[in-house]
């Protein structure tokens, strides 16, 4: 075929707004960008393999808390996002975008299943003149190496029969200010032509687009960027826990600190890393270094600092129970928050279920509070903990505990209440700033 023909032609229906959108995966990314692609005049086609998700999507429900339950209405009232689990479908779109999740093995190496299955699963139906794009964050020569070889095993040639490149999701749920469309898209293309229609598609649903040289070079963005957050998230950890022994509120101090308008960004402790990002991605680009004879002793160093976190809280807990004549085996112990961040309904990787399996292992009951999460999900790396329902912060819930442990910072929470009520709280978030006799930092 024609390469500049064929792009010609696959650009002016860009433009148009003839092109057909298909995404694999209507969760966290998938959706988000569907509803974005669809609300600039795009036709969605969104594949998913959980029919309950689809079924929604037809009734114009959202299965998203912080996502606007209005837009997903709208979306399939007007006809612009429709859903399905027949991915015999993709052929009917002209770009198809891959967001599924990325997550580690046991042994913290990527489990590239998810991405793999996907890809054969396009392979099946590609035809020539599409173009795919992977928005799945991974280590750098992903597309270049697993996507294209997977897909070349067609007969048809990345760059000549079908085109293909990498943009990184760059979500942040519950964000107020930032969301799928004016947040900048990093754009990398296997060769120049796929850059330029992956470019071109998403400038017309993202206010600005960055275009890198290559998917490589946008693969690596992304884990820049998490990777500067976990650095920097176990730098603070680790300075809390030096200055808990020298009886220092960590606290205090990143609120002194941050009044420098210059020289200094702000990162909070907690009880632990959580979210789709943080806990996962700098062990890809670990991985993937050693291959090249190179260690990442910085990525390396903050994973071991912040996986201990939520041991440092556990022993808080301990030590607290202990002063008050308690032993943690038979205690009630509630934690207070399941998602891994403020005012969301996501639970993925948050330090919550690592926080109750070690406490129930020293013999606790423990139970939670979550306004976003009414019922804990079946998480992939505890499917042995057993499924809990919210239950409502009441004073006779709190004074019927031997500890609270706040694991997330919840608006929606009233901790005067917390406070008043609760023999014993342990703050992981710096809820409480005046000293409180009831209340240990952790």
């Amino acid at each position: 075929m024609s390469n500049d023909a064929d792009k010609a032609r696959f650009l002016s229906r860009i433009h148009a707004k003839e092109a057909v959108i298909g995404i694999i995966g209507l969760g966290y990314v998938g959706l988000p960008l569907g509803l974005t692609f669809a609300e600039k005049g795009f036709k969605v086609l969104g594949f998913d393999v959980d029919p309950k998700k689809v079924t929604a999507l037809d009734n114009g429900e959202s299965y998203i808390k912080h996502l606007d339950g209005a837009r997903v209405a709208a979306a399939a009232k007007a006809g612009t996002l429709k859903a399905t689990t027949d991915f015999a479908r993709l052929t009917e779109a002209d770009a198809i975008l891959i967001c599924v999740p990325t997550p580690l093995t046991p042994q913290r190496e990527p489990d590239m299943s998810y991405v793999v299955d996907t890809t054969r699963a396009v392979k099946e139906r590609l035809r020539k003149g599409q173009l795919v794009v992977l928005e799945s964050t991974t280590y750098p020569g992903t597309t270049d190496e697993l996507v294209r070889g997977i897909l070349e095993k067609t007969g048809l040639v990345a760059g000549k029969d079908f085109y293909l490149a990498f943009s990184p999701e760059r979500e942040d749920p519950g964000n107020p200010t930032y969301k799928t469309a004016n947040i900048p898209k990093v754009v990398g293309g296997f060769d120049q032509d796929s850059g330029d229609l992956a470019e071109a598609l998403y400038q017309q649903a993202i206010s600005s687009t960055v275009r890198v040289s290559s998917a490589r070079a946008a693969e690596a963005a992304k884990l820049t960027e998490n990777i500067f957050r976990a650095v920097n998230i176990a730098l603070v950890n680790e300075l809390k826990v030096v200055y808990d022994a020298m009886g220092i509120d960590v606290w205090e101090v990143l609120d002194a600190a941050s009044t420098k308008p210059f020289g200094f960004m702000r990162f909070n402790p907690g009880p632990g890393w959580g979210g789709h990002c943080i806990p996962l991605d700098p062990f890809y680009l670990a991985w993937k270094a050693r291959e090249f004879g190179r260690s990442t002793k910085f990525i390396e160093l903050a994973g071991e600092v912040n996986v201990e976190m939520p041991h440092f809280v556990v022993q808080k807990l301990l030590l607290a129970l202990n002063d008050r004549g308690k032993a943690v085996k038979g205690s009630k112990v509630l934690i207070l928050g399941l998602a891994y961040k403020k005012d969301i309904d996501d639970p993925r990787e948050s330090p919550a279920f690592e926080l109750i399996e070690l406490i129930q292992k020293l013999g606790a009951n423990i139970g939670y509070h979550d306004p976003h999460v009414p019922k804990a999900p079946r998480m992939r790396n505890w499917p042995h903990l057993l499924e809990m329902a919210s239950q409502a912060l009441t004073p006779e819930l709190l004074a019927a505990q031997d500890a609270v442990v706040i694991v997330t910072d919840h608006t929606a929470v009233d901790y005067a209440l917390v406070a008043a009520h609760a023999s014993l709280v342990i703050d992981t978030r710096g809820i409480y700033r005046e000293p409180r006799s009831n209340v240990v930092k952790a």
